[in-house]
């Protein structure tokens, strides 16, 4: 093992990294919400700086993938859609097998210039997580309780409040709702099995509804579907811990562009269509365990530097107090000091990932309270 792949390991630059990330993502959160009072002026000036705010989040995460692990990402899709990703709307349906497809996703944003734009629908307590979910929060993610009768009002409203986004964005959707396991999948063939539907293999059934809404909401604004099937060369099954310990690996991931004139609007037959679609996707994965590779030729977006300048940014900013107090205490001349210091440091990151490990109600007590000041932006 190389040098740097050691450093890479190393506990202490893993510190670093989630120091950087923490302390920048509070500031870019305590920045989201002073746009408050910029949303009563001018609604599309507060929106389009929210963007560049989250994308100074996200792209950390990028940059991790793209250029500390090294990962590759291959694309295969029609050269004839290339032109027009980026420069459209579009509802992407990604499988939902791997800890870090939602990476590959983001990678695929980023890519293509959406990342600080892009949408996903995801679980309402999501929003009361600071950082990831504060970003969401500000951005005007989807946020959802996973119960029909509740979910179908505060979604439909949420999605029609995108109509009128400045930005091109990219909605992100997984169907099957979950990550794929082994017992999921039984499970789902057995409720296929009940209802007559095929059975998939590599997939779990996707539910329609909130598909269904999705599409029908963002009708006149959105106007392409991109099926998204991603898979890993040499079997391998990444994740986020192999991210942060440098390990790099390749990704191929199949995009299909789908006008959105193509889908039904009828919610019996749009459903009858996505089940059909994954019995695509099926057959996908299914020909790349046999090939090793999607169907179609292969385009190699270029890496942007955008994500890997915002984390050098970030971490200048971030490490350089720490710097100084370092100096100040070397200079000192106490060892005491130093090591009290250390050990202070060390018991209170323990004792902080205790608390937020143990008992999150608190914390989600008091993101309530902030965002319930905020009627401007998600509808409950």
């Amino acid at each position: 093992m190389s040098l740097v792949q050691l450093l890479k390991c190393h506990f202490l630059i893993h510190l670093i990294i989630c120091y950087v990330f923490l302390v920048s993502g509070l500031i870019v959160n305590l920045l989201q919400l002073c746009t408050l009072p910029l949303w009563l002026v001018n609604k599309q000036l507060a929106r389009k700086v929210n963007c560049r705010l989250a994308y100074c989040i996200s792209s950390q995460m990028v940059a991790a993938l793209e250029w500390w692990s090294g990962t590759e990402c291959t694309l295969y899709t029609d050269p004839k859609s290339v032109p027009l990703y980026g420069k459209e709307n579009a509802i992407v349906i990604l499988n939902h097998s791997f800890e870090i497809d939602f990476l590959c996703g983001w990678t695929f944003c980023e890519r293509f210039g959406v990342l600080g734009s892009s949408k996903v629908l995801a679980k309402k307590e999501l929003a009361y997580v600071p950082i990831i979910g504060w970003m969401w929060y500000f951005l005007e993610v989807v946020f959802c309780k996973r119960k029909w009768e509740e979910d179908r009002k505060t979604v439909t409203l949420s999605l029609q409040n995108l109509r009128d986004y400045p930005e091109n964005y990219w909605f992100l959707l997984h169907c099957e709702g979950t990550r794929f396991t082994p017992k999921k999948h039984q499970i789902s063939m057995q409720v296929a099995e009940s209802k007559g539907l095929p059975k998939l293999k590599y997939h779990l059934l996707p539910r329609t509804k909130g598909f269904w809404m999705t599409v029908q909401n963002l009708r006149g604004t959105v106007a392409a579907v991109y099926d998204s099937t991603l898979n890993f060369r040499n079997n391998e099954t990444p994740t986020l811990l192999g991210i942060l310990n440098g390990k790099k690996y390749h990704a191929d991931l199949y995009v299909r562009r789908i006008p959105l004139d193509l889908i039904p609007e009828d919610e019996a037959e749009c459903a009858a269509w996505l089940h059909k679609l994954y019995q695509e996707k099926d057959s996908f994965q299914e020909g790349y365990m046999q090939t090793g590779r999607f169907p179609g030729p292969t385009v190699s977006p270029p890496r942007r530097p955008w994500s890997l300048i915002n984390w050098m940014f970030w971490s200048c900013l971030t490490c350089y107090p720490l710097g100084l107090l370092l100096l100040q205490l070397m200079s000192s001349g106490s060892v005491t000091t130093i090591l009290v210091s250390v050990a202070l440091c060390t018991a209170g990151w323990s004792h902080a990932f205790k608390e937020i490990l143990g008992d999150v109600a608190p914390l989600l007590r008091v993101s309530r309270t902030i965002l319930a000041f905020n009627p401007l932006l998600f509808v409950s």
